[in-house]
């Protein structure tokens, strides 16, 4: 006996997999996936995304084409449910990750190479380039005195001042390692709150370092708060 239609099998994971279909084609053309993983792996959001709607498209003839229809039990009803509601849930609540937790929760980046092959002028710097570039040349009077143009999150910091701050990810956010610089934050300034995000205008300055003797730190002519960049996340 062929069941109504509202209890076909084909038609519930029809509709399962459309739901996911679309949340990952819609992730890719809103930019939520900047937020969370590197641009050169969108595509393959999207690639899949059509796959889904594909294998959805073909559960959709199942159900309404001839032959033996498969009747839905209510342990695939209740599954339908849950995979549709988390689906509709992560639509409609985009992601907002705290940068500065997961900075906080993470291991720093170690991994700069020794010898960098191209050097950009000190104003052209990122504050990415900045770290790579002391790491490879550790003697801090080398660039003392040089401009800098930065922008970055405010990390709160263990025992020390905040620093300015950016994630690194190879991937996505679950391998992200946090890079920062120390700042010499304007004395009397009231502290920004952790993940603001900050342009700041300034030169290399040396200042103490916590363990002892000398380290660069930004000095600021000028601190703007600026929105959250469309693509936070560098490699």
């Amino acid at each position: 006996m062929t069941p109504p239609l509202l209890q076909r099998a084909a038609l519930w994971r029809a509709a399962s997999l459309g739901l996911w279909a679309l949340v990952m084609l819609y992730s890719s053309v809103d930019g939520r996936l900047d937020l969370l993983l590197r641009a050169v792996f969108h595509p393959l959001v999207a690639l899949a995304g059509l796959l889904l709607l594909l294998v959805a498209l073909l559960q959709l003839r199942l159900a309404f084409g001839p032959g033996r229809q498969e009747r839905g039990d209510r342990r695939q009803a209740r599954t339908l449910l849950l995979t549709a509601a988390i689906a509709l849930l992560v639509l409609l609540l985009p992601p907002a990750p705290s940068f500065a937790d997961l900075a906080g929760q993470r291991p720093r980046d170690e991994t700069a190479e020794s010898e960098l092959s191209f050097v950009l002028p000190p104003a052209q710097r990122s504050l990415t380039d900045w770290v790579r570039l002391l790491r490879s040349q550790p003697d801090p009077k080398l660039f003392a005195g040089d401009p800098v143009r930065i922008s970055g999150f405010v990390l709160p910091m263990e025992g020390e001042p905040p620093q300015l701050a950016r994630l690194l990810v190879r991937c996505c956010l679950a391998d992200a390692s946090p890079v920062g610089l120390p700042v010499a934050w304007p004395a009397g300034q009231a502290p920004f709150p952790a993940d603001q995000w900050l342009a700041i205008d300034g030169v290399m300055g040396l200042g103490p370092a916590p363990g002892g003797g000398e380290r660069l730190e930004v000095v600021p002519s000028r601190i703007r708060p600026i929105p959250r960049p469309a693509r936070p996340l560098e490699p």
